[in-house]
């Protein structure tokens, strides 16, 4: 998988991304390299589960991308160290109940679609290594009770390019709403899936699960609550980071590469790393109340559609 060379870049909602913002994924792009080569130094010396070679990332070095999500990345949420090893173990239970073991460390996406949790954590692991936290970042899910309204569903789900994502042409609908976020945003999709109904008999039906920005003036502020009719909603600068840094888009980079081509939903832009993943888990924590680490919005706001 290789990272696409950094030129010039222009934010997809016009303008010119600030020198320091480049200088700093140049310089991720160098530092892919570097921990690939402590990786192989560090090869002979220590040795993982079932006698592997342990790898780049040990406890005490530093997780890939962490120092660049805490820059880049608004609203962030800070899990206790207690509650991230038990959202490790619901990782590596989800992948042992969906039958998919990987063969390299990569990131992950993991949301808790509790009512009382709203939130995504980014993990970076698997393969024998430890599940490690990058980041967390409210979420909204779905919010039964109304039609076509269904309950994100649980499970593990595969970002593969047979659902092609799009992007987002920043229209507004009769409310005035973005749906889908400003112009440009990656809406990621994950095909039809199995979802139980929020109206009716609420009996299993079927939805396009996609993952998205949303509103940034009026659905945004309400992330952190449950607000959708099934799919995720995200802030934008966390689609903007799970995308300029391609954390889900494996799928596509070997696609792309076998085709001798780029497709066109990928940044031309983007700076993918070694260890870019393929998998969004859903799970409900099954919490009966906030969590000090995931806060309610600081403002309620009615809900509104889409």
């Amino acid at each position: 998988m290789k990272a696409v060379p950094i030129g010039s870049f222009t934010a997809c909602h016009g303008g010119r991304q600030s020198r320091a913002g480049t200088a700093r994924r140049a310089a991720l792009r160098v530092g892919w390299s570097c921990i690939l080569a402590l990786s192989c130094c560090q090869a002979a010396a220590d040795s993982g589960p079932d006698g592997q070679a342990a790898g780049a990332i040990g406890a005490g070095q530093a997780i890939p991308l962490a120092n660049e999500f805490s820059i880049s990345v608004q609203p962030q949420l800070y899990p206790t160290r207690a509650d991230e090893a038990r959202y490790a173990d619901a990782l590596e239970q989800a992948f042992d109940a969906g039958h998919r073991w990987l063969d390299v460390p990569q990131f992950t996406l993991l949301v808790d679609r509790n009512p009382h949790v709203q939130a995504m954590l980014i993990f970076w692991g698997g393969a024998g290594y430890p599940w490690r936290l990058l980041g967390a970042s409210p979420v909204s899910t779905g919010l039964p009770g109304r039609f076509e309204h269904f309950a994100t569903p649980l499970g593990l789900f595969e970002h593969d390019p047979v659902h092609l994502d799009f992007r987002a042409e920043g229209t507004r609908n009769a409310q005035g709403i973005r749906g889908y976020g400003a112009k440009g945003s990656r809406v990621f999709d994950f095909g039809w899936v199995r979802a139980p109904k929020g109206w009716g008999n609420r009996a299993i039906s079927t939805l396009r699960l996609q993952m998205h920005a949303t509103d940034p003036d009026f659905l945004e502020p309400r992330l952190g609550t449950a607000q959708s009719k099934g799919c995720i909603r995200i802030s934008a600068s966390l689609n903007r980071f799970i995308d300029l840094y391609g954390l889900i888009d494996q799928a596509y980079e070997q696609a792309a590469a076998l085709q001798h081509r780029l497709f066109w939903v990928l940044r031309e832009d983007r700076v993918t790393g070694p260890w870019s993943g393929r998998y969004l888990v859903v799970i409900d924590s099954q919490a009966t109340e906030r969590p000090a680490w995931s806060p309610a919005p600081a403002v309620t706001l009615p809900r509104t559609p889409h």
